[in-house]
């Protein structure tokens, strides 16, 4: 095998990392007894594909390693399967995302830190997937605009409209 014929098979490798991390999303969005099953059989996989697959094209073409990591989706929580608390509002949830949004693109994990910081200033206890299942609601509402895919949080920005 030369480097071109081990780019190819690299690409068609991501791609099913890719593939497996959007059907792990999948499968958390299931009940807890869907989950268990399936959630070990595509552990199995991943492991095959990361630890024996792409390994040994890393060991023959070490320059085909990625510099970043792998954008793994972080949360595929949706805003419309959130139940908050019924002392939490989702105007009191709006309220702290748009207190510390910027018009400048910043990555979404930071500004679910920084939202989640300003929960515990005020008391709120929500986690991280609400606050970033909130922030998705709003850029698909059109009151935030974004960068990449939302579940990735590293990997994508979300900023003020404007």
């Amino acid at each position: 095998m030369d480097e071109d014929e081990a780019a190819e098979i690299h690409e068609h490798l991501l791609d099913a990392a890719y593939a497996i991390d959007e059907a792990r999303a999948a499968i958390f969005t299931l009940g807890k007894e869907d989950q268990g099953g399936f959630a070990a059989s595509l552990e199995a996989i991943e492991t095959i594909l990361h630890s024996k697959l792409l390994r040994a094209i890393y060991d023959r073409f070490p320059g085909l390693i990625e510099h970043d990591e792998f954008p793994e989706i972080s949360s595929a929580l949706r805003w419309d399967q959130v139940r908050l608390p019924p002392s939490i509002s989702e105007a009191q949830v709006d309220q702290i995302i748009f207190s510390v949004m910027v018009p400048q693109w910043r990555k979404m994990a930071r500004m679910i830190g920084d939202a989640l910081g300003r929960c515990e200033e005020v008391g709120l206890p929500i986690s991280a997937e609400v606050v970033a299942a909130r922030i998705q609601a709003l850029v698909e509402a059109d009151r935030l605009v974004s960068q990449g895919d939302l579940r990735r949080w590293r990997f994508s920005e979300v900023r003020l409209k404007g």
